[in-house]
């Protein structure tokens, strides 16, 4: 192969085939890369509650942060992947997260188990306002396939969001 043809191609602008206006390519890749920072923020809050979980319901607390974890994690790619089907970009690092995130993180050394209960049913919630708001930025742009993959995490969410509050209720 050519020397100067595969330099010149390495030098190359991404320039993935796409229907949408390249500032719909903007707009909603980088929505979805703030999204991803937040996802990626919320999984390791609620792994780190998992880690730390304490109590006399350690177990199922465990459990159920796990699963919720493993939830959140499973989005992370298909998050990033839509990004660049369109055309855009996304995460490159650790730092570009913190960057971005709006979930805030909790790095105290001793958390109650109702408080980090509490505080992710919260982080979910917020989350959720965020896939709402992304949501109507895709549909702005007739972005169907985005738009119903956001459906999804959104229900997701609002399910963690239920059984987290659920588990921080008093007994009647």
């Amino acid at each position: 192969m050519d020397r100067i043809a595969v330099e010149t191609r390495r030098k190359a602008p991404l320039t993935t085939p796409s229907d949408f206006e390249p500032n719909a390519v903007t707009e909603i890749s980088g929505a979805l890369t703030t999204l991803l920072a937040d996802a990626f923020a919320l999984y390791l809050k609620t792994k780190n509650f998992h880690w730390h979980m304490s109590g006399p319901h350690f177990r199922d607390y465990h459990l159920m942060l796990d699963d919720q974890g493993d939830q959140i994690f499973a989005m992370t790619d298909a998050i990033a992947e839509r990004a660049r089907k369109i055309g855009g970009t996304t995460l490159r690092s650790i730092w570009h997260i913190g960057k971005l995130q709006r979930i805030l993180d909790n790095d105290a050394d001793f958390v109650t188990p109702r408080d980090m209960l509490a505080e992710l049913k919260d982080d979910n919630q917020r989350f959720v306002s965020f896939m709402r708001q992304t949501h109507e930025l895709c549909a702005e742009y007739n972005d169907v396939a985005t738009t119903s993959l956001l459906e999804v995490w959104i229900d997701e969410a609002e399910r963690r969001a239920w059984f987290l509050f659920e588990t921080t209720r008093d007994a009647a």
